[in-house]
């Protein structure tokens, strides 16, 4: 298997054929690529482990951090049909990042990462890899090392935009425990909201809670708040972080 670097290439004429409203719509690479500045990432196939669990996760997670950096779009590739990509696009986070459909390979075969995973049963599919593109060239690539497997050390969204902007500002990774009818939860939740942060909302049964709550914080009560893996604590906790 020869993979090569393709940085200085355009980007090439394939049409991608997707399903929208159930209705079959044709999207050009052109309409994609051409005066916007893009970032891709393609992948082995949707739904497999690494690509559903940390791959495509991440670069939705730092989405806002590339828009902020000057990226137009985000899009993911596989060589997969339109009806699997929009299945995958359900069952994933993947609100910021649009999916496309290289369903015959066209496009991987054209930038040479198309590649044999017969003895997986997958047949022909694409290399992983991540590029930056801009106005429809290849400014940078990032191709997983040609060994047997599935690698992934270097094609992924912190590297790419450690690339764009060593010190662009993540997005916290914020989460808060609670529990149905809690007052205290839902004045966290709207301390959150009114700071301009977004969290993940971990509600637990009644019966649930104080075991839970217990096992990872050592408190008895909710609302529990983290923040970049740092225990913040109660709803007054929180309160005190947002002032400092």
């Amino acid at each position: 298997m020869q993979l090569k670097n393709f940085e200085g290439q355009k980007i090439p004429a394939v049409s991608f054929k997707t399903r929208e409203n159930d209705d079959w719509k044709t999207i050009n690479s052109h309409e994609i690529f051409n005066n916007r500045t893009v970032v891709a990432f393609s992948l082995p196939g949707a739904f497999t482990p690494t690509c559903s669990s940390t791959h495509l996760p991440r670069y939705n997670e730092l989405a806002p951090a590339f828009f902020q950096n000057g990226v137009d779009e985000i899009v993911c590739l596989s060589v997969n049909d339109a009806f699997v990509m929009n299945e995958w696009a359900k069952d994933q986070e993947s609100e910021n990042i649009l999916l496309l459909p290289d369903g015959n390979g066209e496009f991987s075969e054209k930038l040479g990462m198309l590649v044999d995973k017969t003895d997986l049963g997958f047949g022909k599919r694409s290399w992983r890899y991540s590029m930056l593109v801009r106005s429809g060239v290849v400014e940078k690539t990032f191709i997983e090392p040609n060994v047997p497997g599935d690698p992934f050390e270097v094609s992924d969204a912190d590297t790419m935009l450690n690339y764009l902007n060593p010190q662009a500002q993540k997005p916290d990774q914020i989460a808060i425990l609670t529990r149905e009818g809690c007052s205290f939860c839902s004045q966290a939740k709207e301390d959150l909201t009114k700071a301009g942060l977004d969290y993940v909302e971990l509600p637990l049964t009644h019966q649930a809670r104080s075991r839970v709550v217990g096992a990872i914080t050592g408190a008895g009560t909710v609302p529990q708040i983290f923040i970049n893996g740092k225990h913040i604590g109660d709803g007054e906790a929180l309160k005190k972080y947002l002032r400092d």
